[in-house]
């Protein structure tokens, strides 16, 4: 495993965070908790040491599946977990925006007993409230933080101006964007967020799944199905492109001997703007699997290579 410093907050992350979206049982291939939490225990062992949740993944089912994992192995301080707020699920289908000052306390110290912790290190908005005050919500986050529930405080799915709009009130010191081969719409956003001094985790890291090459022909997924729902890029057209990407990425695989999962996590790893990627597996076999693309890189040349696929590709 390989690690980075994350932006100024003093953590060094392993550069594979294992997301928990997919443990929370909607919107993914549901598994037995079993199953679940012995991915999260692989991860530890194979040196991942950054677990990223949320409140909203099932109204904290996959807080708790994690809380109660980490807690069994004895490792909670062993690592780092990053959750979120103001994002609630309602009623197994609905998400609504909260960021009001209630609303962020509530899901905080919620979070805290799921997680089954004294204290969460990095607290994420995951997304802004277009209906709340910036400074109700991080005002919030600030108090909280001097009580010591949350020791670092960022945003995901947050423009430049909601940034620094909202940094007035508390300091934003890390930034949660979706990114990928198939998904490089916020670069330059992203890049301003590393400059700052945040520390950057992409989500959607393998694009929801496209970029491990399983998905060869076009599926039909259930609506609620995030890879539906969420991640556009298993339609047409860009079902099509995303193939001859893959076509490029399977010459990389044979090369190396790895599975194309290694080649798209190496390419968001190895960029100097990216602290940390996000990688949602609910199988040992996958999380280990994963974890093994940090036990090598790819060479400039084959950087530059994968860069020049990707823009012929989607300009």
């Amino acid at each position: 495993m390989r690690y980075k410093e994350f932006g100024k907050t003093g953590m060094k992350v392993s550069e594979m965070t294992l997301g928990t979206w997919g443990m929370g049982g909607v919107g993914w291939d549901d598994n037995p908790k079993s199953v679940r939490q012995d991915a999260i225990r692989a991860a530890v062992e194979t040196g991942v040491n950054f677990f990223d949740t949320a409140p909203a993944y099932n109204a904290g089912a996959a807080e708790r599946c994690l809380g109660e994992a980490l807690e069994n192995m004895g490792t909670r301080d062993k690592v780092y977990i990053s959750t979120k707020c103001g994002n609630v699920f309602v009623d197994g289908v609905t998400y609504r925006r909260d960021g009001s000052a209630a609303g962020i306390r509530k899901q905080c110290e919620e979070s805290l007993r799921n997680l089954r912790t004294d204290h969460v290190d990095l607290m994420l908005v995951h997304w802004p409230d277009p209906n709340t005050p910036f400074e109700e919500t991080m005002g919030e986050l600030a108090k909280m933080k001097e009580e010591g529930k949350i020791l670092h405080v960022g945003v995901s799915n947050f423009s430049q101006a909601q940034m620094e709009e909202a940094g007035q009130y508390c300091a934003i010191e890390a930034y949660q964007p979706q990114y990928s081969m198939v998904h490089r719409d916020d670069e330059p956003l992203i890049r301003w967020a590393a400059e700052q001094g945040m520390g950057v985790m992409t989500y959607g890291s393998l694009g929801g799944g496209i970029l491990t090459g399983v998905f060869r022909e076009p599926r039909t997924f259930a609506p609620s199905d995030s890879r539906n729902r969420f991640y556009k890029h298993f339609q047409e057209p860009m079902f099509s492109k995303v193939m001859e990407l893959l076509k490029v990425m399977d010459g990389f695989s044979a090369e190396h001997g790895v599975p194309l999962s290694q080649i798209a996590l190496n390419w968001c790893a190895q960029k100097d703007f990216v602290s940390t990627c996000i990688v949602g597996a609910q199988h040992r076999e996958k999380v280990a699997q994963n974890a093994a693309a940090f036990d090598w890189s790819l060479t400039p040349e084959e950087m530059a290579a994968l860069d020049r696929a990707i823009a012929e590709n989607f300009g």
